[in-house]
């Protein structure tokens, strides 16, 4: 019998709104399946620059406020993925690359699973709370409020480790062709799940692999 979890590399945008909505079944993933999958959190370049972003393709539908009506509307049937009215209509973060490398940073200093709450920890600051997360000394503040030590994780920033560690994400990315905020990328790229899939669709996916998997392992 195969005894090892399922691995699921996730991709998202920490800026994403339909990442921000996908944090619920996530838990429900991980409530659900336990140890028998790992999810792995990898991030992408595409709020890398939001100006150009948002003008290239929300410039005749009101640029900023518009795109942020558009976030409102999007997240609104979700009650677990509420959004403050100022996020992109007045609080509006250039990139989402400098929030990508403080996650990169703490894991490297304090560990994957920490990193991982972090991250859970700047999307609330910015769609509950419309912090501007591209901002590094709001990023500093939340690091200091979590009871993270600045210093300890200054020397991977300097160093440059934690960029190297973010541009392996992107290039991951590219590798498995993501096109998209949020992914889930099953059976060693096989399987690429893209955009605001359900739990349910998810659940069957992912019980499919595992049913696949234990068979398998009957035959060795």
């Amino acid at each position: 019998m195969n005894n090892n979890p399922l691995i699921i590399n996730y991709f998202t945008d920490i800026l994403c709104v339909w990442a921000w909505i996908a944090e619920r079944r996530l838990e429900e993933l991980n409530i659900h399946f336990g140890s028998k999958i790992k999810i792995s959190h990898r991030y992408i370049d595409l709020f890398g620059d939001t100006d150009s972003r948002i003008q290239d393709q929300w410039a005749e539908k009101g640029l900023h406020k518009g795109f942020g009506a558009h976030v409102m509307q999007a997240a609104a049937p979700y009650e677990t993925a509420p959004v403050n009215a100022d996020v992109w209509s007045k609080v509006c973060p250039t990139t989402s690359a400098t929030a990508h490398m403080i996650i990169k940073a703490v894991e490297l200093t304090y560990g994957y699973q920490s990193a991982v709450k972090f991250a859970k920890v700047l999307r609330e600051s910015f769609f509950i709370n419309a912090i501007d997360i591209s901002n590094l000394q709001s990023l500093f503040t939340l690091l200091e409020k979590q009871k993270f030590d600045v210093n300890q994780i200054d020397p991977v920033l300097n160093n440059g480790k934690a960029l190297a560690a973010l541009m392996n994400d992107y290039q991951k990315a590219n590798d498995y062709g993501i096109k998209g905020s949020p992914s889930f990328v099953l059976n060693d790229g096989r399987q690429n799940l893209f955009g605001n899939i359900g739990y349910k669709v998810l659940k069957a996916n992912i019980e499919e692999l595992l049913a696949k998997s234990t068979n398998e392992a009957s035959w060795c």
